[in-house]
């Protein structure tokens, strides 16, 4: 035990390594930031290296910090677990999802009865969200998000393939070369920083120069453009696992056969809310499983 950092420094790394960020992690603990950084300066002192990347005025796991929030954040989740049993505080129930709301909306939950038919005993809370890992509101046992967006101290558990296409409503267009499709009206969902792939990545893609701006409307959620796809109002890149449902339902159809595969476009990752039991690991399998057929 002689070679413990001092345990009061803990807390604030847990936070800022789930959230990448100093100012949202003393929010959440009641501190200053000034207090935050450190205790968090404290602790890399102590290490002797640093856990985090600053730059221009964010913050980045490195990743001496990223495998030390690996083991700190289930550790201190089972300590609370344990505390609040000793307590006699009521365990709160089931699992925490937490999905990007396009996925959760569009995927999820057409399938997730099939979880439950097959795990009846268990209970699931689907929190669905726009913003990354880093700013989730709470813990989370499993969360789903395209690859690439800040996961923070979650540890990814496996990644998933999808493709990238054009979809239109039925009747908008007829079946165009993808060299075409630059003199539509293409919908977009912008966002800083671009997680994911828009118009320009798409062409590129294909080896085709990028649409004029003039010729994208922007959007600032994904589940507005395929609803403005949906109602005529333009062409939106679609990933399949999203409008495979739209599309059998003959809401939206393929505007080109041309598409963009993406060997591990959708990321799982196992959160700290609880540390590792049967449940988290049941629901994972199920969604490898979904996420593989």
């Amino acid at each position: 035990m002689d070679r413990l950092p001092p345990l009061a420094r803990l807390p604030a790394f847990e936070a800022a390594a789930r959230h990448e960020n100093f100012s949202r992690a003393a929010e959440e603990l009641g501190l200053t930031q000034t207090a935050v950084t450190k205790q968090i300066a404290a602790l890399e002192a102590d290490l002797g290296r640093p856990l985090f990347e600053r730059r221009n005025r964010a913050v980045f796991l490195t990743e001496a910090g990223r495998a030390l929030a690996r083991v700190v954040a289930p550790a201190l989740a089972d300590i609370a677990a344990e505390t609040a049993r000793l307590r006699g505080d009521p365990a709160p129930g089931g699992l925490v999802l937490h999905c990007q709301l396009c996925e959760a909306f569009y995927w999820l939950m057409p399938r997730l009865a099939r979880f439950h038919e097959r795990h009846p005993a268990i209970e699931v809370r689907v929190v669905g969200a726009l913003a990354p890992l880093t700013q989730a509101p709470e813990p989370f046992d499993v969360a789903i998000q395209t690859t690439g967006r800040p996961a923070g101290s979650a540890r990814l558990a496996f990644a998933a393939a999808d493709e990238v296409f054009p979809v239109a409503a039925p009747g908008l267009t007829p079946p165009v070369p993808p060299e075409a499709l630059a003199g539509l009206t293409l919908l977009s969902h912008r966002a800083l920083p671009q997680d994911w792939m828009d118009w320009p990545d798409w062409f590129a893609a294909l080896g085709l120069p990028a649409p004029r701006p003039g010729r994208v409307r922007d959007f600032d959620s994904f589940p507005l453009v395929l609803q403005a796809a949906v109602a005529g109002q333009g062409v939106a890149l679609g990933w399949r696992r999203t409008v495979e449902g739209l599309i059998a339902e003959g809401k939206l159809v393929r505007v080109c056969a041309e598409s963009v595969h993406r060997p591990a476009e959708i990321s799982v990752f196992r959160g700290t809310r609880r540390g590792g039991h049967a449940q988290t690991d049941a629901l994972l399998a199920w969604l490898h499983e979904e996420l593989s057929s």
